[in-house]
């Protein structure tokens, strides 16, 4: 009996130094993934089977997740205790689950490779406080999608990542674009305030200003004013947009794009993929950057990100799967699969993603100015933007009310807002 209770304390003790993530068998982490377009979601899956192939001990479960409802699932999953261990979301949803305690802070576990691939502007994105919540992998610029034939018939100046068009000139290009029963672009804002806030860097707009206390305040600028003034004087003055699409999302204007409709769209730069797809044959389209501004070509952007839960009893392991996930080669992949330009320096030099075809050379021109969404920090913007910005740019747009009108209600009850969530 002596001898036994030795070799039970012995196994005890063995059992004990080893890797807790490994007691009792494999780990299992649960990935869950917002892609949704069927070549992102076999990428994903098959970058699922090659580590589950070479990590025998860590198992990833891939879940399929929907950007459609992802905040509100996610939340009642972590008041639950239910969430998954890698989480795809985006930047500018991870603010109030950083800030709430819901996410792990990756600083002292993200290897340096990963570290110092993504450019700094890559990491404040998802950076709240003084943690790191997340590793910022796809993003895409706005741009704009045209009619090669029209352009070239109404003979105006073709613009390139290196002269780009400026905002007026922009707006004369659309007024000599349209004709009868064509209008020179047409604008998709069924969610508006996101595409102004991200085109207005370029013109110097910031409208979130954070003081010296930390506190976070809306000042309405006359750089903030360049993009919704553009866009409401094509739509009430020049003729050239039409009102009709305003309240549309980008895919509801690709029939009137092919049908010789609209001369231009300005979309993100994913929906190419739905344009090679969908358009009818001899179409002839091309990708053209988004007008500049006295910022240049800058535009925010709210990258997709992979984070780990604060609950995840397997933190190091997710983050060797992240780090998997994210390796160059494998993030072009997702990058191709997703139709988007990676965030990683590595990735972004591959051949693949400089060809003329389909606009990629274009986008990847542009991925030099893409920096922090200006709502990105901000506690508080998902109100703010639900109950006053979204409706006061929408009533601006149509012609409801003027621009004195909107800036009084994006600064006055703006402020309202961000104010409860700050004291």
């Amino acid at each position: 009996m002596r001898n036994l209770a030795k070799a039970l304390v012995l196994l005890l003790l063995l059992a004990g130094c080893s890797s807790p993530g490994h007691r009792g068998g494999p780990v299992t982490l649960r990935f869950q993934s917002l892609a949704w377009q069927q070549e992102s979601v076999t990428v994903n899956k098959e970058l699922v089977q090659e580590w589950n192939a070479a990590h025998p001990d860590v198992k990833v479960e891939y879940i399929q997740g929907s950007w459609d409802s992802v905040h509100d699932q996610l939340l009642t999953s972590f008041e639950g205790g239910e969430a998954p261990d890698v989480i795809h979301d985006a930047s500018d949803d991870l603010a109030d689950f950083a800030l709430g305690g819901y996410l792990a802070d990756l600083t002292g576990l993200l290897p340096a490779r990963l570290g110092s691939d993504i450019p700094r502007a890559g990491w404040e994105t998802a950076t709240f406080g003084r943690g790191v919540y997340g590793v910022p992998f796809l993003q895409e610029p706005r741009v704009l999608i045209a009619n090669a034939d029209l352009l070239r018939a109404a003979k105006v100046r073709i613009p390139t990542p290196r002269h780009p068009w400026t905002w007026p000139e922009f707006r004369q290009v659309a007024k000599r674009l349209s004709g009868p029963g064509r209008y020179g672009v047409a604008w998709p804002l069924k969610e508006p305030v996101s595409a102004t806030l991200n085109l207005s860097l370029a013109t110097g707009g910031r409208l979130f200003h954070r003081g010296a206390d930390g506190k976070v305040t809306v000042r309405f600028t006359e750089g903030d004013a360049v993009v919704p003034r553009t866009v409401h004087d094509q739509v009430a003055l020049d003729r050239s947009a039409p009102a009709s699409t305003l309240g549309s999302g980008g895919s509801d204007t690709l029939p009137g794009f092919f049908g010789g409709r609209y001369a231009m769209v300005p979309l993100g730069f994913s929906y190419r993929q739905q344009i090679a797809q969908q358009a009818p044959e001899g179409f002839h389209w091309e990708v053209l950057p988004a007008p500049a501004g006295a910022e240049g070509l800058a535009q925010g952007v709210s990258p997709q990100t992979l984070s780990v839960s604060a609950d995840c009893p397997h933190k190091k392991e997710a983050v060797a799967f992240i780090d998997f996930l994210l390796r160059p080669r494998n993030m072009v992949r997702l990058a191709l699969g997703d139709w988007m330009l990676p965030t990683g320096t590595e990735a972004l030099k591959d051949p693949a993603l400089h060809t003329a075809e389909n606009g990629w050379a274009t986008g990847t021109a542009l991925a030099a100015g893409l920096r922090p969404a200006p709502a990105q920090s901000v506690r508080g913007y998902a109100e703010w933007k639900d109950k006053v910005a979204t409706p006061a740019y929408q009533e601006y747009y149509s012609g409801a009310i003027g621009l004195a009108e909107l800036r009084g209600r994006l600064e006055r009850d703006g402020n309202r807002v961000l104010a409860r969530y700050q004291r």
